[in-house]
């Protein structure tokens, strides 16, 4: 369990100390970006919000932002975790780094399975956009809570029946404010977002 009590998976986490990973400097530079916008951070109960990934080269693996860590300004790669394998029916994670892989670790992983061009996700939240879109792209049930398997599944329905794969963003329902946008590396999946909000 993180310190905010967001992790609902069973994580079986290697303690190793993750070096510099190819994107860790693009994962900054969109990860101040929306730091500035808000969309990203800590709430005010101290709890923290969004998280960004990038592919592990052709691989299904991925580094992601570490739980709990939307109150840092700057991140080092300690502050981040490589997912290496994953299993919906179990509710289970693999990582390996110095912290815990971000709730939304099932979902993203989805993402990248889902889309063999996808190299970078983003999970975000923006009231504004999230109303603005809602059901109007493609999103997932209400009844579904975020970091589930039961999200994950949805996201992985999302693939099967809409044109998410067109659209490269979809909102969670039952997650308020939470939009998620993917694409060939984090400038497209911001580009996403930006382009949505127009």
């Amino acid at each position: 369990m993180s310190e905010t009590g967001s992790i609902k998976f069973t994580c079986d986490r290697v303690v190793v100390e993750l070096s510099r990973f190819a994107g860790f400097d693009e994962l900054n530079k969109y990860r101040r970006k929306l730091l500035r916008l808000g969309t990203i951070g800590i709430d005010t109960n101290g709890v923290g919000f969004g998280n960004l990934s990038v592919r592990n080269g052709a691989t299904s693996r991925f580094y992601i932002t570490g739980s709990g860590t939307g109150k840092l300004l700057e991140l080092t790669p300690a502050d981040c975790a490589r997912v290496v394998a994953y299993d919906l029916a179990r509710n289970w994670v693999q990582c390996e780094g110095l912290t815990v892989a971000s709730s939304e670790s099932l979902t993203h992983a989805v993402v990248y399975e889902s889309d063999s061009t996808a190299g970078a996700a983003i999970h975000c939240h923006d009231m504004k956009l999230w109303t603005a879109l809602l059901r109007k792209v493609p999103t997932t049930p209400e009844k579904v809570e975020y970091g589930t398997p039961e999200m994950a599944y949805a996201v992985r329905g999302l693939f099967h029946n809409t044109d998410v794969l067109k659209k490269k963003i979809f909102l969670m329902a039952g997650h308020e404010g939470g939009v998620v946008a993917f694409g060939r590396d984090l400038r497209s999946a911001f580009a996403q977002l930006t382009k949505s909000k127009k």
